[in-house]
């Protein structure tokens, strides 16, 4: 009986906000439900395919890429704390190719319309670039695109 409410609980809460198998069984606990329930609840969650932390990843990094431009190490980092398996983040962002990242960012700039008329203002994107979640490359890539066009 109290697998069943800890399954209906779960499936509940997913109703209501997507989550990974991490954050559902956190969830869970935080409700008083005993790991054996818990453990049995995501069990037939993955069955019925209800719970999917790769489906989850994915959405998740595609929102994140379109609505916030995020970059691949943001989401890395992101998805990590929502308990994702390391080797489904990166089969998630191994979709994501270099041309997208270097397109998403520049774009980026280009919206935010900043000046990069010298150093100190290439230097200026290029670390915001950075805290999105974009590798250096990528970044310097865009800046310099950017800063070309803008010329």
């Amino acid at each position: 009986m109290a697998e069943a409410d800890a399954f209906e609980a779960a499936l509940g809460a997913l109703d209501r906000k997507e989550r990974t198998a991490h954050e559902l069984a956190l969830w869970l606990k935080g409700r008083g439900f005993a790991m054996d329930e818990i453990e049995a609840a995501l069990r037939r969650l993955f069955e019925i395919e209800a719970l999917d932390d790769e489906r989850f990843a994915r959405r998740y990094a595609e929102d994140k890429r379109d609505l916030s431009g995020w970059g691949p190490e943001r989401i890395r980092e992101a998805l990590l704390d929502r308990g994702v398996p390391i080797d489904t983040i990166e089969g998630v962002l191994a979709l994501d190719s270099h041309g997208d990242q270097l397109d998403r960012a520049r774009e980026i700039l280009i919206r935010r319309a900043r000046p990069l008329d010298d150093d100190a203002d290439r230097q200026r994107e290029l670390e915001y670039l950075a805290r999105r979640g974009y590798d250096y490359e990528i970044a310097y890539q865009a800046v310099r695109s950017a800063s070309s066009r803008a010329s």
